[in-house]
């Protein structure tokens, strides 16, 4: 989320994922596909403070020490809240990235939707399984990264917002056209506060350098499914272009969750996003490359947080701590059994040869965080009905 179908604007259409969301927005660059550019933002004052104001929170993000512009956090969130023509359009470029906004509404209550999207417990990849094949807090130097907490208590008018520091491990999902999946690093700060009587969550991220080169990988079926294949080499899975060395070469965002009233079952959530990928050094992002991403993203979100079957979080984090506390040799049999499977249906599907399918899986690089992530995954799609690869 080749050069030549780049430049001859192929007529291959693509969907791509957000951040949040990277995944299915990089990958379409490959095969970069004739998008209409959507409605761009006006040059006036008043969007310029817009633009500004996302700037010093990233800015913020990059370097804490900079300190938390109050101002700035209070005018994306009236922005956010405010109506609009159109809910998607583009942003000036920004560090030599593209860029675009893109809001949705979610119903659901500020609350739970904390619990469920900033949990501990509950990996982000659970709420956004189209886009993060995984996502882990790391370790970091002079105690960069703190614990995200376990309970999330809402801020008093006038109070005092709540800021957390983090660095977050990714790797997004198979892009939808190209196949192509990335890992990377990422500074991440939230801050909730409350703002005008509305509560607020602020998530802001700013990648740390070039992500590792893109790998190929499959979609097995249908991307609602959340089933995907991860081959570990390099390059695409169109035919013709296995020789592209694809990177995301920076990234960074500022998402503005919002209760649209104390009162309200509904999260408005508005996403500032800036993009720049490709290879041999080349941006080849397009405004409409992101929006696709984003509204892949948001598509999860509603349909996993809005599902009358949507477990409650006590027991999504009771199925987290299950794996966490599962004997290593038992989870990597779980897990070993969930890549056996992924790759069967690869080689039913015919994405990749029985050839292929012989080789040894290696786990080398594979976290416990992630296992247990993944397999987090299997359990909430037999919990929502839909086919899962857990038991065949």
């Amino acid at each position: 989320m080749t050069r030549r179908a780049t430049r001859n604007n192929s007529n291959i259409k693509q969907r791509l994922y957000f951040r949040p969301i990277l995944g299915c927005i990089v990958l379409t660059l490959l095969l970069i596909s004739p998008h209409q550019s959507v409605v761009a933002l006006s040059t006036t004052d008043a969007f310029r403070s817009v633009h500004d104001s996302a700037m010093k929170l990233v800015q913020f993000c990059i370097d804490p020490k900079a300190g938390l512009d109050d101002n700035a956090v209070a005018i994306l969130a009236d922005y956010v809240l405010s109506s609009k023509q159109t809910r998607e359009r583009g942003l000036p470029k920004a560090l030599e990235c593209t860029g675009a906004y893109y809001e949705f509404d979610t119903k659901i209550t500020f609350p739970r939707f904390i619990e469920y999207s900033y949990s501990p417990f509950i990996p982000p990849g659970i709420t956004r399984p189209s886009s993060l094949r995984y996502s882990t807090w790391t370790a970091a130097p002079r105690g960069e990264t703190q614990k995200l907490p376990t309970s999330w208590k809402p801020v008093p008018p006038a109070g005092i917002p709540v800021v957390i520091h983090g660095i977050e491990h990714d790797s997004n999902t198979p892009d939808l056209s190209t196949g192509v999946y990335h890992e990377y690093e990422m500074k991440r700060t939230l801050i909730l506060l409350n703002h005008k009587g509305h509560q607020v969550l602020v998530s802001i991220s700013k990648q740390i350098g070039t992500s590792k080169v893109g790998k190929k990988g499959f979609i097995l079926g249908n991307d609602n499914d959340w089933s995907y294949y991860y081959s570990g080499e390099s390059g695409s899975s169109i035919t013709g272009l296995g020789w592209a060395k694809s990177y995301i070469y920076d990234y960074f965002s500022v998402s503005v969750n919002i209760e649209l009233d104390t009162a309200s079952t509904t999260v408005r959530t508005g996403v500032f996003q800036w993009l720049r990928a490709g290879w041999s050094g080349i941006n080849f992002v397009r405004e409409g490359h992101i929006l696709g991403g984003m509204k892949r993203f948001g598509r999860d979100i509603k349909t996993i947080l809005e599902s009358s079957r949507l477990p409650a979080p006590n027991q999504m984090i009771s199925v987290y701590q299950g794996l966490s506390n599962m004997p290593d040799g038992d989870l990597m049999k779980e897990y070993a059994a969930l890549r056996q499977a992924q790759r069967s249906l690869a080689i039913q599907t015919g994405k990749i040869s029985k050839s292929e399918g012989e080789e040894k899986i290696s786990f080398a690089n594979s976290s416990k965080d992630q296992m247990v992530e993944e397999l987090m995954l299997e359990n909430l799609k037999m919990t929502l009905g839909k086919s899962t690869l857990l038991g065949k």
